[in-house]
């Protein structure tokens, strides 16, 4: 049939972009574009999956933006389309609490994007900060490296958290010592990550000089280490994902999928997807 052929438009160049931070976000060790690699989704999915695909980091992919820019699909069927990539494992939608200057704490969304179909369980780990250096970026190296410090993992990483601190290799390398001594004081990376990215202006012009700069600023204090009494609760959760349907925020394993369960349960029920690795 020849819709199955169906190719998306190309987005425009004047495609909008989101306010800073808001925008599609990539994710790391994404297989290359092939000519199968949407084609586990089903026929309005897999058209608009290229087309955000095509879509440069931080353009605006809510269905309003995507129903206006592309000619096939109006801001129903995009949705619908949302969810379906959402439940494939391509797309999710999450809110973090950012602490901006001066201590005040707020809310604020994020929308994640990636070619590679993942797994719920691997969506869990990116977004908790807990990801693994990719084997084809080791593999590239033509010489053979020692493994990178966790210090160096977070920098490398904060170009894909926040665009606007992209750093080069020299740069991670650079700073990476600073980084390991905010680590040995305190080891949680996702903290380090959070004081590095939160209340950042709308554009960073020196992202290393900015970084090193937040790196001796908000250097952690010395903590008296104690036994408590009592095992103490449980940090609050500074990261939930927002159902890609009705927005409601939720932990992790509330929304399955990127959906939760009262949307879900008003879907019509679709095969497992298949996320075996296709290669053409």
């Amino acid at each position: 049939m020849a819709t199955q052929n169906l190719s998306p438009a190309l987005p425009s160049p004047a495609h909008p972009l989101a306010n800073p931070g808001y925008g599609k976000r990539g994710t790391p060790d994404q297989e290359p574009l092939h000519r199968d690699t949407f084609a586990h989704l089903p026929l309005r999915a897999r058209y608009l999956a290229g087309f955000i695909d095509a879509l440069p980091e931080g353009a605006a992919i809510d269905a309003k933006t995507l129903a206006k820019s592309q000619p096939l699909y109006g801001q129903m069927a995009v949705r619908s389309a949302l969810n379906e990539l959402t439940e494939a494992g391509h797309l999710r939608r999450v809110r973090r609490v950012a602490e901006q200057e001066g201590g005040t704490v707020r809310w604020v969304s994020e929308t994640y994007w990636s070619r590679t179909a993942r797994r719920s369980a691997w969506w869990t780990r990116f977004l908790d900060g807990d990801v693994p250096e990719p084997e084809a970026a080791r593999v590239s190296v033509p010489e053979q490296r020692a493994p990178r410090s966790e210090a160096y993992r977070v920098l490398a990483q904060l170009g894909l958290r926040e665009p606007r601190l992209a750093l080069s290799a020299a740069d991670c390398s650079a700073l990476e010592d600073l980084a390991a001594t905010w680590l040995a004081r305190d080891p949680a990376p996702y903290g380090l990550t959070q004081a590095l990215t939160a209340g950042l202006p709308a554009t960073v012009h020196a992202p290393r000089a900015f970084v090193e700069r937040r790196l001796r600023d908000k250097f952690p204090p010395e903590r008296t280490r104690f036994r408590p009494s009592a095992p103490p609760e449980g940090p609050r959760r500074r990261t939930l994902v927002e159902c890609t349907e009705c927005g409601v925020p939720g932990r992790p394993e509330a929304i399955p999928d990127g959906l939760c369960r009262p949307c879900q349960a008003t879907r019509p029920r679709t095969a497992p997807v298949d996320l075996t690795i296709r290669h053409g």
